[in-house]
């Protein structure tokens, strides 16, 4: 039987790069998408150099991948950047001198790329690939998001806001009943680290933290498990028996499952705009679908 096949974006590196070696101690192949490649050769993986940020370039990985494997069952979309911006501090305080343009890389790599990904991910994930024993459609996304998409951090608000989109993009997606579909069945959930030790952290920033506050990678690892069980692939129902639409967070030695707000009750106990929220939805579908339709034609 062909192994399972995954896709990591900044696999080459970080958490990225643990999954990587954890996937691949599973019996995985893997696929793995980062500008740089890793460090060491990694047996049963593939590397495609690739900025997520680019749709033509993550197209083109997703292809290169599906043609190497005939497969896809997994996919982290785990590739991000911090803030490359600041508003406050920058300001001139003259008249004669408006601001430039800002750099927003940080939302093109961490929510736009990220987009792209599941897109992607999407498609290959529900061709046939019976001849490389995937019996049925499907597949697991897993997003990562961070802490910073659970909480504020000042410091990083460019970072915080696309991470705070992440989670409400995953918790979306993964309410839409199209996902569930025995055509499509896809599960989708997000994993938030706290501090790891990781190169993409400022200089300085590990030394003066005291050990207790910094995650072990072994704990991301652990939530990338529970909500992927990336160990029984192997079975019939490891699809349809997943997690759909969490968010746990992974800090220090505790995974922390958070769910999202609650709707406001009114009298009585129910929620007095809960037939009008249902007919927004189906508005919106409609108008989504004209869309699309309108897009498809324009393009063909």
């Amino acid at each position: 039987m062909a192994p399972p096949v995954a896709i990591v974006t900044g696999g080459s590196s970080g958490i990225g790069l643990a999954l990587v070696q954890h996937l691949v101690s599973l019996e995985w192949s893997v696929v793995i998408a980062d500008i740089h490649p890793p460090q060491e050769s990694i047996s049963n993986t593939l590397f495609i150099q690739t900025d997520i940020s680019s749709w033509e370039q993550q197209a083109n990985m997703f292809k290169q991948a599906y043609a190497w494997s005939k497969r896809l069952d997994f996919c982290a979309l785990n590739a991000g950047i911090d803030d490359r911006d600041d508003i406050f501090s920058t300001l001139s305080y003259d008249i004669n001198k408006p601001p430039g343009k800002p750099n927003t890389s940080t939302f093109s790599v961490n929510l736009t790329g990220t987009y792209y990904g599941i897109k992607l991910a999407a498609h290959y994930m529900t061709l046939s690939s019976q001849e490389a024993g995937k019996p049925k459609p499907g597949g697991k996304i897993i997003i990562t998001a961070s802490g910073a998409g659970l909480f504020p951090i000042p410091a990083i608000p460019q970072y915080t806001a696309s991470k705070h989109a992440l989670v409400g993009l995953v918790r979306s997606l993964a309410g839409s009943k199209s996902a569930l579909d025995p055509k499509i069945n896809i599960r989708i959930n997000a994993v938030c680290p706290a501090i790891v030790a990781t190169a993409g952290l400022p200089p300085g920033l590990l030394e003066k933290l005291p050990p207790e506050q910094i995650t072990p990678m072994s704990t991301i690892l652990r939530c990338f498990d529970a909500v992927a069980e990336l160990g029984g692939v192997g079975r019939e129902d490891w699809v349809e028996k997943g997690c759909v639409g969490e968010t746990v967070e992974g800090n220090v030695g505790e995974l922390i499952w958070h769910s999202p707000p609650k709707l406001p009750v009114g009298e009585g106990g129910k929620f007095k705009r809960e037939t009008g929220a249902l007919v927004v939805m189906e508005a919106y579908e409609e108008r989504k679908r004209l869309f699309v339709e309108k897009g498809e034609k324009n393009s063909g």
